[in-house]
């Protein structure tokens, strides 16, 4: 068997890729650019990928291809349909970066609702040390406990943010598409209605494509703040940056982009360094632990493959 990695440098450093050798000779290639896509890939029995996107257009001639692996829970970056059609196999990794994600999540509603970039930053331009006051309070800032955490996609992620937001004291709301009595189920509106913080934890669809758009916007509390840890694409990026800059929200956290990288033009340039917004580069998924556990889930799905059995199957 003959096993293609495309992007590994997505997966970080430290992470051995080595393990797949097992199933026979592997190519690990850093990164690789679209137009060499179908060249890399033509002589494979199995290419795994996190980024790299898949289709009709590059899969045609990958004749030898019977499963494609991917590095991450969502795969809207392969071409289901068309893999079905040819009859390749396509895995995921499920629940892998769930602490690591909701981390990210509860650390940038804390820093946006304790206004931290704000007081480091008094302390490490001198104001404090000028100020002659051994206590310095402004802006001012509120305890989370008692505000009301709201959580649209209650899957994995969506239910450890929850379970800490609990502990500290929120109320929890979520959205979710079918109802659970572990939480008060409510609509994507009354969540942005309510909710002094919400959180997105949705995959893609055509359902939850701009889901967070400027009409949902206009229903959240001037106060609220916004988190999108989910997909670029669920949120209507223009619409968050004009709330943003017509001071509508509160503030606003993302560590994904319809764009990764985004560009130059991107509507959140005109956002970058304020006071509260906080944006970081798609890292939420990476702790070290959780890319080893997707590395060695990855492993699982190639050897359940080989048996015939069928693990985190998207395909079908």
């Amino acid at each position: 068997m003959k096993i293609a990695v495309l992007d590994s440098a997505t997966l970080g450093d430290g992470v051995d890729m080595s393990v797949l050798e097992q199933f026979g000779k592997t190519k690990i290639y850093d990164m690789t650019p679209p137009e060499k896509v179908e060249e890399r890939i033509s002589e494979f029995d199995v290419v795994i990928i996190n980024k790299v996107r898949l289709d009709g257009n590059n899969l045609k001639n990958a004749l030898n291809l019977k499963l494609i692996c991917v590095f991450a829970t969502g795969y809207d970056n392969v071409d289901i349909n068309y893999c079905r059609e040819r009859g390749i196999a396509v895995c995921n990794v499920v629940g892998y970066s769930t602490h690591s994600v909701a981390q990210l999540t509860v650390t940038m509603a804390l820093t946006l609702v304790t206004r931290i970039g704000e007081f480091t930053r008094y302390v490490e331009n001198g104001g404090y040390s000028a100020g002659g006051i051994q206590n310095y309070l402004e802006p001012v800032f509120h305890e989370i406990d008692k505000m009301t955490w709201g959580i649209i996609g209650f899957g994995n992620i969506g239910k450890q943010v929850a379970r800490v937001a609990e502990a500290m004291g929120c109320e929890v709301i979520i959205n979710k598409r079918t109802p659970t009595d572990e939480y008060e189920c409510v609509s994507v509106d009354e969540v942005c209605k309510r909710a002094d913080i919400i959180s997105v934890h949705t995959p893609l669809t055509g359902q939850t494509r701009n889901l967070i758009n400027r009409e949902r916007i206009a229903l959240m509390k001037k106060t609220a703040v916004l988190i999108n840890v989910a997909r670029g694409a669920v949120t209507d990026e223009e619409a968050i940056a004009e709330a943003i800059l017509g001071r509508r929200i509160g503030g606003f956290a993302a560590d994904v982009y319809s764009v990764e990288p985004f560009p130059k033009e991107h509507p959140f340039t005109k956002i970058m360094g304020f006071d509260n917004v906080c944006l970081t580069p798609h890292m939420g998924w990476g702790a070290y632990e959780a890319r080893v556990r997707c590395l060695n889930e990855t492993v699982k799905n190639i050897n359940a493959f080989i048996k015939g059995e069928k693990r985190n199957r998207v395909d079908l």
